[in-house]
C-alpha cells in the first residue's frame, strides 16, 4: 500500500546529527513521524556544529538518538531490536573526495562495511523499504552529455576513492533487493548547500574566508561548474522517495543548472558587501570539471521539481551563518 504524508511511521535515520539528515529528521518530525537518529558524532569536522543540530531535533518528544557506528554489528542489531521501523533512510557516511585521498580505509570501513551492516540489520528484523543516500561522484570522469548526468549512464570510471565507494553502496543495496526482497531507492545527490551546512565545503569555507580576509583557492583557474542544489531540494527529494513505490531505483536528485565558481564567488560577495582574494590553481586529478544532474526521471517519477536559485540559497545560508557565528 503506497505510504501517505498523513500516516504516522517510526523511521530510522543514519547520520541524524549531519547536514542532511538534521533537515531530514526536522521534516519528518514537522509532520508527526517518529524517528530514531543514529550518528557517531565523528570528528571529521566541527562536532559542536552537529551536537547544536542534533540538540535541535532532541526538543521533540518524537526524536530519540542513539550514538554509536553503524559499522557496530552488535550495538545496530540493539537498535534493531529494541524498535520495529517501518522505513531507514541511510544517510551515514564517511564524506569528502579530498579527505579520501589520505584516509582510504575510513571510507572503506564507513560506507561498506556500514552498508552492508545496515542490510543486514534490516534483513534479520523485517524492514521492508531503504532509501540512501548516492553521490554525483559516481559519474566520475564520464563525458558530460549536452543535457546532465543520467542514471542510465554507466559509472565505471571512478576518479576518488568517495564515489567509488558510493557506487559500491548502489550495488550492495541491489544485492539485498534482489535477494531478500528489500526495496531500495537511491539518490545521486548534487552538491548540497544551505544552513547548518559542512564546513569541509566550499560555500561554507569561502564565506568563512571572505569574511577573516583569507585567501580562497579557485581549481581549475576557476572554470569549474557546479549543480549546486538547496538543502530544501533535498529533502523533497527524499520525502517523495518515501511515497514512490519500487523495488529498486536509483534518482539523480540536483538543480539541473550548473553554476560557474567565479559567479558563485561574486554571490557570496555581494552577500558578504566583501571582495573575495583569490588563488587561481590548475585542476586537481580527484576532481570533476562540471556537475550537471539531468533529473528528468526524478520528475517523471517522483515529481520532483526544485524550487531554489543559488542567489536565493546563498542568501539563506550567509544570513544562517552570520547569525551562527556571530560574524
Amino acid at each position: 500500500m503506497k505510504i501517505q504524508y498523513n500516516t504516522c511511521m517510526t523511521i530510522l535515520v543514519t547520520g541524524s546529527a549531519g547536514f542532511i539528515g538534521y533537515h531530514l529528521v526536522k521534516r519528518l518530525l514537522s509532520i508527526g513521524h517518529k524517528v530514531v537518529g543514529i550518528d557517531s558524532i565523528s570528528d571529521y569536522y566541527d562536532i559542536s556544529l552537529k551536537e547544536a543540530r542534533n540538540n535541535d531535533n532532541l526538543k521533540s518528544s518524537d526524536y530519540s538518538f542513539v550514538k554509536i557506528d553503524i559499522c557496530d554489528q552488535i550495538e545496530m542489531n540493539k537498535v534493531f531490536s529494541n524498535t520495529q521501523f517501518n522505513l531507514v533512510i541511510h544517510l551515514a557516511a564517511q564524506a569528502g573526495v579530498r579527505h579520501s585521498l589520505t584516509h582510504p580505509y575510513e571510507y572503506i570501513h564507513s560506507n561498506l562495511l556500514g552498508m552492508t551492516v545496515l542490510l543486514e540489520c534490516m534483513k534479520q528484523h523485517s524492514v521492508p523499504k531503504l532509501i540512501f543516500a548516492s553521490s554525483s561522484s559516481v559519474y566520475g570522469n564520464n563525458p558530460l552529455p549536452i543535457d546532465g548526468f543520467s542514471e542510465s549512464d554507466l559509472v565505471d570510471n571512478q576518479v576518488s576513492l568517495y564515489g567509488a565507494t558510493k557506487k559500491s553502496d548502489e550495488l550492495i543495496a541491489h544485492v539485498y533487493h534482489h535477494l531478500y526482497n528489500i526495496s531500495c531507492i537511491g539518490l545521486r545527490f548534487f552538491t548540497v548547500y544551505g544552513p547548518y551546512g559542512r564546513p569541509d565545503m566550499a560555500y561554507f569555507s569561502f564565506t568563512q574566508r571572505i569574511l577573516r580576509q583569507e585567501p580562497i583557492v579557485l581549481y581549475n583557474f576557476g572554470n569549474m561548474e557546479r549543480d549546486f542544489t538547496y538543502i530544501d531540494d533535498i529533502i523533497d527529494g527524499i520525502m517523495l522517495s518515501i511515497l514512490h513505490e519500487s523495488s529498486f531505483s536509483i534518482f539523480n536528485i540536483g538543480h539541473s543548472e550548473p553554476v560557474n565558481l567565479q559567479y558563485f564567488v561574486s554571490i557570496l560577495e555581494k552577500e558578504l558587501g566583501m571582495n573575495a582574494k583569490t588563488i587561481l590553481q590548475p585542476m586537481q586529478k580527484e576532481d570533476l570539471y562540471q556537475t550537471y544532474a539531468n533529473i528528468s526521471k526524478a520528475e517523471r517519477e517522483l515529481g520532483y521539481h526544485p524550487k531554489w536559485s543559488i542567489e536565493k540559497g546563498l542568501h539563506e545560508f550567509v544570513a544562517w551563518y552570520q547569525s551562527y557565528y556571530h560574524e
